[in-house]
């Protein structure tokens, strides 16, 4: 006989539009303990398994704070109310988190203010696609009374998105085992209540900064023959693989807002608000790129490419292992090549076979054995117009992803896997004169040896960070160079300009490396280890992605939090391409 074990489930706290797939623990027929589902398709000794979730109908909703929604709002913001903005984002739990979050709440004023009419298209972009969202009833509105309590049936799958509708309500899963030619359960079913459901927490928007029209590299593009080709914008961002964002590493951060369901809704929301035309992401997991990411973002427009990390030396589940997935949109952009970069296999290279390893040499060389890549594709723009220069000329791009190692210990391993793709960047830039965008977290906070090589294109021979090098993988320091023009995007912020919002950009950048003061923010560590890098003499910046400063981002806790789901921060630039051949 089937009889249901356990139910549970894997969040304390419901979120509008983060799917609850509760764990059932049932025994078998054979005694055996499962986790596998049992169709009314696929019965076994004539039973199944049938779920059911109902939100409480009460009179008595319970408003939750737009800013802690784990906290009972105690004052609704009026301007809100006069404005029609949507009801749950008005809600506060005290006067202190109103007056410490007005800075960001007046943006929803000013919002509202010049779009009074899209009031009602706000609403539905933030919970119309959640609604009837694997939550078929089937049926009639099914009501369920027990004592002085009634329950509406909102559901009829194992799993259930809240919605809207359910903000401040009580949600009731139930399980029971039914007999396939009766229809009627055989026991009484098991059921687990939620906490109310709660409104995902929506950060203030980042705003996109333009910047001025001079060249990062001091000069005026002044030359007649130099003329556009078009603008694109490319996404970098490291989202947290789920197999790292453990609550020992982020003890500071709620379990419901660090579980996976709701940051992948999360991660989602926020990478398709910035509407880049080229996305590159790190620390994606092999399931989650094909399960969750390429499928949504196939919905939006994107075509995806992926390289997934190397496994010498990872042994756990090979469905988590992480690795950079590339985006790009199919009407802006077409797929011409796509190289893969394994620092596994370079490593390996080092090696003359015909060569005895002595352990000495073969401890140093499993220094390199890392499993870190990079992905690199040559994308050719679908926008660019003919010019009086090259009519007819093809506007190709390539673009590289990478996330490069991560320990601390190991610089001479970071500084050689970035050398050994810039090499393999150069040899591109040979065979096809083309822009080059270089994108990822290369865990090298601003003046490290592998910064040096990108930004100045050599690393000096005193540079601190060339002390341990038990390979001598940094010797002769000449070959320590490279000649691609590559220039920081967001050094952008540093010119002398005049523009709105770019002093205080300026305040957000490290004065001496003018890169910002940190693209992670963790409780133990604030730096910033992401960049975006561009030839110069192919491109020009022309808007960034605002930076955010630390002292609102850290008012209630470190990254990920329940707003930013990642303990890093995306970075966005618009580029703009010179029809100049590069000299």
């Amino acid at each position: 006989m089937l009889s249901v074990v356990r139910v549970h489930l894997p969040s304390d706290i419901p979120i509008v539009g983060c799917e609850l797939t509760p764990y059932v623990l049932h025994r078998r027929p054979d005694k055996n303990i499962s986790t596998d589902d049992v169709s009314e398709s696929a019965p076994l000794d004539g039973q199944f398994l049938r779920y059911r979730w109902y939100r409480l109908q009460s009179d008595k909703k319970i408003a939750v704070c737009s800013v802690h929604p784990s906290e009972a709002a105690t004052l609704q913001c009026l301007g809100c109310v006069k404005a029609k903005i949507p009801a749950f984002k008005s809600y506060h739990c005290t006067t202190k988190c109103f007056s410490d979050s007005w800075q960001h709440h007046r943006v929803l004023h000013d919002r509202a203010a010049s779009a009074m009419n899209e009031n009602g298209n706000e609403e539905e972009e933030l919970f119309g696609r959640y609604n009837n969202n694997n939550n078929n009833n089937n049926s009639a509105a099914v009501t369920q009374k027990t004592g002085v309590e009634t329950w509406l049936e909102v559901g009829r799958y194992k799993s259930y998105t809240p919605t809207a509708e359910d903000i401040g309500q009580v949600l009731k899963f139930e399980c029971a085992v039914v007999d396939v030619e009766t229809m009627l359960p055989v026991a009484s079913p098991l059921t687990v209540l939620t906490s109310r459901v709660i409104p995902a927490p929506s950060p203030s928007p980042r705003r996109v900064i333009p910047v001025n029209g001079v060249d990062v590299m001091g000069k005026l593009d002044l030359d007649g023959r130099v003329s556009s080709s078009g603008t694109f914008t490319v996404l970098s961002y490291n989202i947290l693989a789920d197999v790292y964002a453990t609550n020992e590493t982020f003890s500071y951060c709620p379990s419901w807002a660090l579980s996976w369901p709701y940051r992948r809704q999360n991660l989602l929301r926020e990478i398709v608000g910035y509407r880049a035309d080229i996305i590159c992401l790190q620390e994606v997991q092999s399931d989650h790129f094909v399960e969750f990411f390429a499928p949504e973002l196939d919905k939006h427009g994107y075509q995806a490419l992926y390289k997934r990390k190397t496994n010498e030396i990872y042994n756990g589940n090979i469905q988590t292992i992480d690795g950079c997935a590339t985006f790009f949109r199919r009407d802006r952009f077409a797929h011409v090549k796509k190289y893969e970069v394994e620092f596994n296999k370079a490593a390996q290279s080092l090696t003359d076979p015909a060569t005895i390893l002595t352990v000495q040499k073969r401890n140093a060389l499993n220094r390199l054995i890392k499993d870190d890549v990079a992905l690199i594709v040559v994308l050719e723009s679908k926008f660019s117009t003919p010019t009086v220069d090259n009519p007819g000329k093809r506007q190709l791009v390539c673009v590289a992803n990478t996330h490069i190692n991560g320990n601390q210990e190991l610089k001479d391993v970071k500084l050689w896997q970035v050398h050994t793709l810039l090499k393999g960047l150069e040899k591109i830039a040979v065979s096809a004169d083309i822009p080059m965008l270089v994108c990822g977290d290369f865990n090298s906070v601003p003046g490290s040896a592998p910064h040096h090589l990108l930004a100045r294109g050599k690393v000096e021979p005193t540079h601190p960070d060339l002390v341990v090098d038990p390979l001598n993988l940094c010797q002769p320091h000449s070959k320590l160079s490279h000649q691609l023009p590559l220039v920081s995007a967001y050094s952008s912020f540093a010119i002398k300009g005049v523009g709105i919002g770019l002093d205080k950009q300026r305040k957000r950048l490290d004065p001496t490396t003018n890169e910002p003061l940190f693209t992670n923010c963790t409780r133990d560590f604030i730096g910033t280890l992401d960049y975006i890098f561009y030839t110069a003499d192919t491109l020009t910046v022309e808007s960034l992605l605002e930076l955010l400063d630390e002292e609102s981002l850290r008012k209630d806790t470190a990254l990920p939090s329940p707003v930013w789901s990642s303990d890093h921060i995306a970075l966005l630039a618009e580029f703009r391409c010179k029809s100049r051949p590069r000299r």
